[in-house]
């Protein structure tokens, strides 16, 4: 079955990942219609397609030829195209999930049950090719994660769009809601709780690193379970390109009870056991965009509803926002979520 899909939003990364994505699932998608902040931009979008560039969101979800939407950047519309799609019964595939602004996230997931669609949101850290093999040698091979340690050095380049609609999550927060995310996947549980810091570089507010301990033991035992420190920043001046990219850590390190890994992003995993080195490339897996927009066509076609996605997103927004008020008032905070 072939979904007609409506896209909302052309973010940072419709060209490495979005684009490409749909036109190698070209056989699962038919782009009927693209909204983008720029006209032009979603013109030359909508002919590459052969769909039509749309004014509105709420006429594209309306419209009886559009199976799905795809909201793929926040833009300033914020949260409007989902409940749009709600209340026409169309499924949405979400990269602008962890945009929204936390205190209406429950309110959406509920709209979102209460319309009975299919709904996903895009957290790709989760689904890349290293990942899912470091998930598969956890159970396996290396035992439970004890300490994880997780670093972004942050380009400019880099950075998200911030919308509007929500003032809380800035780029620099963004990027740390999405680490956030990615250890609770690697651990599989919640952090019971968490102590944040930050370097500010003048007086106004304006933070160059982000650091946050997240403690998973359970309540009553503090220190006795995994433990994530989690970082990320742009400390080095753009003009100092030599010095951005020399020896940038690995994306995260996990100290296991068998044995210790190493991923950097997308598909290169390290890692350590009794036997010695192994090293995995995984290049020749599936994008992490075909991966996604696959399981969002398997959860529409299947009629099974996939909404928990959602709920995963407000607990890596509200972590991170417990951080940023553990550093201003200088203690540990518990998590209680």
């Amino acid at each position: 079955m072939k979904l007609r899909v409506g896209v909302v939003g052309l973010g940072n990364a419709w060209e490495t990942r979005h684009r490409l994505a749909l036109l190698s699932l070209s056989d699962r998608f038919e782009v009927r219609a693209v909204c983008c902040d720029v006209a032009q931009r979603a013109e030359l979008v909508a002919r590459e397609f052969g769909a039509s560039a749309v004014d509105g969101y709420q006429a594209m979800a309306a419209c009886p030829e559009i199976d799905a939407v795809l909201m793929l950047a926040p833009g300033w519309y914020g949260a409007l195209p989902i409940l749009a799609a709600c209340d026409s019964g169309k499924a949405v595939y979400c990269a602008a999930a962890l945009d929204l602004a936390s205190d209406r996230i429950r309110d959406i997931k509920q709209r979102i049950e209460e319309a009975g669609i299919a709904f996903m949101a895009e957290l790709p850290r989760r689904h890349m090719p290293a990942t899912l093999r470091l998930k598969e040698l956890i159970a396996t091979r290396l035992g439970e994660p004890q300490l994880l340690f997780c670093h972004l050095r942050q380009r400019a380049s880099e950075k998200y769009e911030q919308s509007p609609f929500n003032q809380t999550v800035t780029p620099e927060t963004r990027d740390l809601i999405e680490l956030v995310d990615w250890c609770r996947y690697v651990i599989g549980g919640e952090p019971a709780s968490v102590l944040g810091v930050l370097h500010a570089t003048d007086g106004h507010g304006t933070n160059d690193y982000a650091m946050m301990s997240l403690d998973f033991s359970s309540p009553d035992a503090p220190g006795t379970g995994a433990l994530a420190q989690i970082s990320c920043g742009e400390y080095m001046p753009v003009r100092w390109q030599e010095a951005i990219s020399f020896r940038p850590p690995s994306a995260l390190q996990v100290v296991c009870a068998n044995g210790v890994a190493f991923i950097d992003l997308p598909s290169t995993l390290i890692w350590f056991d009794d036997a010695g080195r192994h090293m995995e490339s995984l290049e020749s897996e599936r994008p992490v965009g075909e991966q996604l927009l696959s399981q969002f066509h398997r959860a529409v076609t299947s009629l099974v509803r996939k909404s928990g996605d959602l709920e995963d997103a407000y607990r890596a927004v509200q972590i991170t926002l417990e951080a940023k008020r553990s550093f201003q008032e200088g203690r540990r905070l518990a998590v209680d979520l």
